[in-house]
């Protein structure tokens, strides 16, 4: 397999790893996955959602946190969504990445350095902006060359 073909199937990796994962993590707010408490969930309902999402934001007023909570998961949602189809894939990436980066810092404040390790916040942010920097998008001068192509002229 040719570099660029590598590159190009660990963009695709890149986009369905975190697009699979902003919707796993928006479906267990949801308790798609089983209520709170039970294994492989991590809030279960929408109610610990929010309460975690105050805990990390323990800087922002108490009245706004259910509505941080909401906001955050229409764009987490949106994103994943995004990411699966393959849409704007410059932008959605580096937006995931900005949306990455804010969770791994807000966890580093509120519950010290180990904890957006322990998840692989920092690693999947990283990711994201690989994949940003890797998408072929269109440009307002037409369409941008794939990764192969660009490797190939």
């Amino acid at each position: 397999m040719t570099p660029q073909r590598t590159i190009a199937l660990a963009g695709v990796f890149l986009r369905v790893a975190i697009g699979a994962s902003f919707l796993v993590a928006t479906a267990d707010r949801f308790g798609v996955f089983g209520p709170h408490a039970s294994r492989n969930v991590a809030w279960g309902d929408w109610s610990h959602f929010v309460q975690y999402v105050a805990v990390l934001n323990w800087f922002v007023p108490r009245s706004l946190i259910p509505t941080l909570a909401a906001i955050e998961t229409v764009v987490e949602c949106a994103l994943g969504i995004a990411l699966l189809l393959g849409a704007y894939q410059r932008a959605v990436a580096w937006a995931s990445a900005g949306l990455l980066m804010s969770f791994a810092l807000t966890m580093t404040v509120a519950l010290g350095v180990l904890a957006p390790l322990s998840y692989s916040v920092f690693s999947a942010a990283a990711g994201a902006l690989l994949l940003g920097a890797i998408a072929a998008d269109p440009s307002p001068s037409g369409p941008r060359p794939s990764l192969e192509q660009r490797y190939h002229q």
